[in-house]
């Protein structure tokens, strides 16, 4: 039996992924350590909460003693654990060096100490920064562009370290704009599918143009899969969908796509630091590993729409109810 610390694994891809591996491997035992922040949900992963090869653990990765005692009961570690939200980065940046940062240290020294058979760090093409032409490669330097990419950056550097200096068998994931069921309100896409549910305002930044590579989250738990299974040793692999779209095309997409006014659609004031274009080169796991993303972003967009309709109850107790306010409160109005 192949036993996995998924850390991470209440919040949005992290549980995701639980339910892919539970669903695909009937011999897999998982224990799920997750701190229950606010971006982290039980109710997440009610229907694999009784799973007998499911077991959860509420904890925080940055305590040494409970990551030892779970981490002498498996064979790897694939860590979702993180902040992710860049606004609330440049709020309060320290969170995200303590978790981001120092816990992955945590994790690692734990791997090391019983030799485990493999650490996955799952990351972000947010680390490369912004680039108006081309797509980044994993040989592309890192140059993230605000505290949440920074320590997410930081953390990939300290797992790659571990295999330089330690030869532990590393890998780096670094996927693109992820969507999909579960995800926190307060992300781009339920964030606006949401307030459109309610006829309430969608708060989009600066003019709008800013671009994304959309990846639907089954589709990033496979690639995933491919590179805990496959992946070789010291390697990062990029990791996208293949979606380029504007936000102001993204946003008019769910929009029309419920039947709502295009009016509720309205221009914020940039954040700081705002990369324009996002965009990765996924040939190396295409070639190493055989991984395509299944989905198309359409249907896909689709399918997401319809789960937060027909999932209210859930969104509505994580939904941020003045988010629009904060947004206003920290930039203001164009």
């Amino acid at each position: 039996m192949q036993s996995i610390l998924v850390t991470g694994g209440a919040g949005f891809i992290g549980s995701n992924f639980v339910r892919y591996i539970l669903n695909k491997y009937a011999g897999y035992k998982i224990i799920n350590l997750d701190k229950l922040t606010y971006a982290g949900n039980r109710n997440n992963l009610a229907d694999v909460m009784d799973n007998p090869n499911h077991e959860f653990v509420k904890g925080d990765i940055c305590n040494a003693a409970l990551v030892t005692q779970l981490a002498e009961r498996v064979d790897a570690i694939i860590n979702f654990a993180a902040e992710t939200h860049v606004d609330r980065a440049i709020m309060s940046p320290g969170v995200f060096i303590k978790t981001d940062m120092a816990g992955t240290h945590t994790l690692l020294q734990a791997s090391r100490k019983f030799k485990h058979k493999k650490f996955v760090q799952i990351s972000t093409d947010e680390v490369y920064g912004s680039t108006a032409q081309g797509k980044f490669t994993e040989e592309s330097k890192v140059a993230p562009s605000n505290p949440y990419s920074a320590s997410k950056a930081a953390g990939d550097l300290l797992v790659l370290s571990y295999f330089k200096t330690y030869g532990m068998p590393v890998c780096v994931t670094r996927s693109s704009n992820n969507f999909g069921p579960y995800q926190h309100p307060e992300k781009f896409v339920p964030l606006f599918i949401t307030n459109a549910l309610q006829d309430k305002e969608l708060p989009l930044y600066g003019d709008g143009k800013n671009v994304r590579d959309w990846l639907y989250v089954e589709d990033n738990c496979a690639a995933i899969d491919a590179v805990f299974h496959s992946g070789i040793n010291g390697e990062i692999y990029n990791i996208a969908g293949g979606n380029e779209v504007s936000n102001k095309e993204l946003a008019g997409k769910i929009v029309s796509t419920l039947g709502k006014p295009m009016k509720l659609i309205r221009y914020v004031k940039d954040r700081p630091g705002h990369d324009k274009r996002y965009a990765v080169e996924t040939k190396k796991i295409t070639e190493q590993l055989g991984w395509r993303p299944e989905h198309t972003f359409l249907s896909a967009l689709i399918y997401t729409i319809k789960w937060y309709q027909e999932n209210s109850v859930w969104w509505e107790k994580k939904r941020n109810r003045n988010f629009l306010e904060f947004y206003s409160k920290q930039y203001g109005d164009k």
